[in-house]
Formats: C-alpha cells, sequence, structure tokens
C-alpha cells in the first residue's frame, strides 16, 4: 500500500524549496512499440525526433521489463520499480477462475509511490492522457486509458465517464479535437495518435501542467500486424512524429518552452514471428486443466512472447515436478523454441513473484493461451513479451529541454531509471525503488548519483 504521510509531506515541501527544479514542467511522451532506430536512423521520417535527440541526450537502447509488455512497462516509467514492486505484472491480471479479459486499468493497483503522488504531494499540477493504469490516480487532469467488457458499450464511454474533472472530455472535444467517435481513439486509424496530441497540447495550453504524462499506441498496433517493417509501421511512426511536433508547438504557444524538459520513451521494441507455441496444450493434455476454469492445478499465464507458470497451491511441489518432467520429454524440436526462466532469474528481473517459473521463447516465436490443438502453429507479424536480454526488443529514450546536457549517449539504460530524472528535473524527493539517475544527463549536478 502507499503510505505519505504528514512527515513525508513536509519534507516535500522543505526538499522542494531547498532544491528548487531545474524545469518547471516535465512531458513525458511514449511510444507503443517505440525503438531506438526511429531517431538514428535518419530513414525514419521522424523530424521532430531527431530535432530533440540531437538537441539533448538519448540512449541507443533501454532494456524493459519481462514480460516486455504495455502495462508494467509503463507502470515502471512512472513509479522506477519493477514489476515484482510496482504489482502491475502483466497487462491483464492472472485470474485463477478462468481470465475474464479486464486489465490492469486502475492506478490503485499501483503498490509504490508513482510521479502523479509526488506531483501531487508536492502541491504542482499535473496532466495525463491515455497512460496505461491511469483511472483514479491523483492527476489534476486526466484522460484515462480504459474501456468496458461490455461489447455493446463503445470505447469512449468508459473515458468519458472517468476522466477527471467531471466534463473534461467534453470541453476538450469542444475547444481541442470536435466531437469525436470510437474510431476517432481507434489504433486502426492513425487519426487517433493525432487526437491524442491535441488533447494533450490543449491542456498544456490551458493548464501548464508540471508533468504530463503522454500514451500514443498506433505504431504498436501497425507492427502487431505487420511486424517491425510494415507499410503502416512507417506511416505511424511519422504520425507519432508528427503529434510530438504538436505538442512542442503546445509547448512553444504557452510561453513555457524555456522551462519545459521533454522525454521521450516507450515501453519496448518489436520482433518479427513466425510460430506461435501453446504450452497449455502440453498441459491439458497430461491432465493438469479441467473440464471446468476452477478445475486446474497448474496452467501458464501467457503475455505476448512469454508464458508463466502458475500452480493452483503454490506449494504443490508434486505438480510442478509433472510438468518438469513434462517440458524435459518433449522432443528436441520443440525444446529448441524456448528456455526455462528459473525463479531466481524472475526475481533478478523483478518479474511476478507468484509465478514458479516462466518460458521464455526464442526470437521469432510468440506464446498463445490455446489449451486445444497444435501447440506449434504457424504466426505472423510481430510481437513483444520477450526477455529483454536482446537488442530488437529494447525501446527508445530522448530527453531534451530544460535541465538536459546536449550531446550525451547512453549505451544503454533502463526504464526503471526514467523516474529519477523526471523527479531530479521537477526538484521532487522521489525515491524510484530500482531507479539510478545517471550523472551527465543533466546540466547540474544531481543531488544523488551512482
Amino acid at each position: 500500500m502507499k503510505r505519505i504521510t504528514i512527515t513525508i509531506l513536509l519534507s516535500v515541501i522543505g526538499l522542494y524549496n531547498c532544491f528548487g527544479q531545474a524545469a518547471k514542467h516535465v512531458v513525458i511522451i511514449s511510444i507503443d512499440g517505440f525503438r531506438p532506430e526511429f531517431y538514428k536512423d535518419a530513414s525514419w521520417a521522424t523530424p521532430n525526433l531527431r530535432k530533440l535527440a540531437g538537441s539533448g541526450v538519448y540512449a541507443d537502447g533501454v532494456r524493459g521489463v519481462f514480460p516486455s509488455v504495455t502495462y508494467p512497462s509503463h507502470t515502471t516509467i512512472i513509479t522506477g520499480a519493477m514489476p515484482a514492486k510496482h504489482g502491475i505484472y502483466y497487462n491483464s491480471p492472472f485470474e485463477p477462475e478462468g481470465q475474464t479479459g479486464r486489465w490492469y486499468w486502475e492506478e490503485s493497483l499501483i503498490k509504490t509511490e508513482t510521479l502523479w503522488d509526488a506531483v501531487h504531494q508536492a502541491g504542482l499540477k499535473s496532466a495525463s492522457v491515455s497512460w496505461p493504469v491511469s483511472a483514479g490516480a491523483p492527476i489534476d487532469y486526466n484522460i484515462p486509458e480504459v474501456w468496458s467488457l461490455d461489447k455493446s458499450i463503445d470505447r469512449l464511454a468508459p473515458i468519458r465517464q472517468q476522466a477527471t474533472p467531471a466534463g473534461l472530455f467534453e470541453e476538450i472535444e469542444l475547444n481541442a479535437t470536435g466531437k469525436l467517435t470510437p474510431d476517432d481513439l481507434n489504433s486502426d486509424y492513425m487519426s487517433t495518435d493525432e487526437n491524442g496530441s491535441r488533447m494533450a497540447a490543449y491542456l498544456i495550453k490551458k493548464h501548464k501542467p508540471n508533468l504530463l504524462t503522454l500514451h500514443l499506441y498506433c505504431v504498436d498496433h501497425a507492427a502487431h500486424g505487420e511486424g517491425r517493417y510494415g507499410e503502416h509501421v512507417s506511416a505511424a511512426v511519422a504520425t507519432a512524429d508528427r503529434a510530438i511536433g504538436n505538442i512542442m508547438e503546445a509547448i512553444e504557444k504557452a510561453g513555457i518552452k524555456d522551462s519545459t524538459a521533454i522525454i521521450i520513451t516507450g515501453d519496448h521494441g518489436f520482433v518479427d514471428i513466425h510460430t506461435s507455441l501453446a504450452p497449455n496444450v502440453w498441459l491439458a493434455g497430461k491432465r493438469f486443466t479441467g473440464s471446468n476454469s476452477a478445475d486446474w492445478k497448474a496452467k501458464f499465464h501467457t503475455s505476448g512472447a512469454a508464458a508463466f507458470l502458475m500452480l493452483k497451491n503454490k506449494a504443490d511441489k508434486k505438480s510442478l515436478s509433472q510438468v518438469r518432467a513434462i517440458l524435459a520429454s518433449l522432443p528436441e524440436s520443440q525444446k529448441k523454441l524456448f528456455r526455462i526462466v528459473e525463479r531466481a532469474e524472475l526475481d533478478r528481473i523483478g518479474a511476478d513473484p507468484a509465478a514458479v517459473l516462466a518460458l521464455a521463447p526464442v526470437e521469432g516465436v510468440a506464446m498463445s493461451a490455446a489449451v486445444e490443438g497444435d501447440p506449434i502453429r504457424p504466426a505472423k507479424g510481430g510481437t513483444h513479451g520477450f526477455f529483454p536480454d536482446f537488442d530488437e526488443i529494447q525501446t527508445g529514450f530522448i530527453g531534451s529541454g530544460a535541465g538536459f546536457s546536449e550531446g550525451v549517449v547512453l549505451p544503454v539504460m533502463g526504464l526503471e531509471d526514467i523516474a529519477p530524472v523526471v523527479a531530479e528535473l521537477l526538484g521532487l524527493p522521489f525515491k524510484a525503488p530500482d531507479g539510478v539517475l545517471y550523472p551527465g544527463l543533466l546540466t547540474r549536478k544531481p543531488k544523488s548519483t551512482l
């Protein structure tokens, strides 16, 4: 549970006044499926990304979390904690009685302090558009990413209802985007990122928040369908770059350019796939899963290109031993498609503490939740979720503007290392549980370094 006491609040105020800020405003833009090549390779139509990278700092790569999927990754960005600590382990929580389709939407599910918490406690203003796990967060102007499990309810209705303050969504429609339809926030269409940037731009110009978080997600959708280099991926990357341009223009129009820091990052890279692997088929064949959702002993919770073994009774060593025997008895043609990630390695990467082991497939292989049919099937397009130990699954980082150095390149950093940068820029006494502030990224000596 989050515990913010009067003592901590007084410390916030005291340190805030003592140390001041390197920037008065920080804008964090996450491009879902963001890859370093988007700003390092001039063949991509990204003039704004290259301009920001050239005028500030950037990383050759950013190591993500496991599984390398959207919701745990974005929560690590906003907390500086790995999933084992912040509690958002996957996009969808493991539900022992059967998956309902719900995702980790509510900010109250996060177990550690967020940057939004710290900004709120410091008496500063925050805003957010479509950031994962933000519903109900202590954000002054919030358009959360949320939807209904009821297919008869359109995509916009839950967003309208949970936007804060009440009426904010309608205010933005009136002043920034025009009347929106569900397709206007549908990742099938590039206008979605354009609309998201218009929402954020309006909030910047009207409210000048000290922290704004924005999630752009069309690149991810295009790469899932076509792989890393599809035609729609190129268009989506160009659209995301234009959305960043909208934000840059809004900052200038708001008169806060000299006091604003911009961070561009993402949640994961992408890998082209050719094969899908369904490990629960192996368990179903040995009757580990019963005829109803409550009748099971062991099952894999899949998340993109990862599968986490859950036991109904975590002390059930017999079932665990039997699952290991099943995996060991597979033909070599199937065993070569994955490796077993043991609990000690899961602890080091900060993954779900409830999983007893995980399967990490080789590049090109995705995981499927299917329990029937052939365990190995053809697949196409792209995916993520892989163990973050190779270049293609890395995401990127650019920092530019107030407080940032120029010409600094980090070979690699972690997603958990972004929150300490934001806290330092805004002068917040925020302690990232797993992140570190690298010396040289900012123009002044940090309060604490490596």
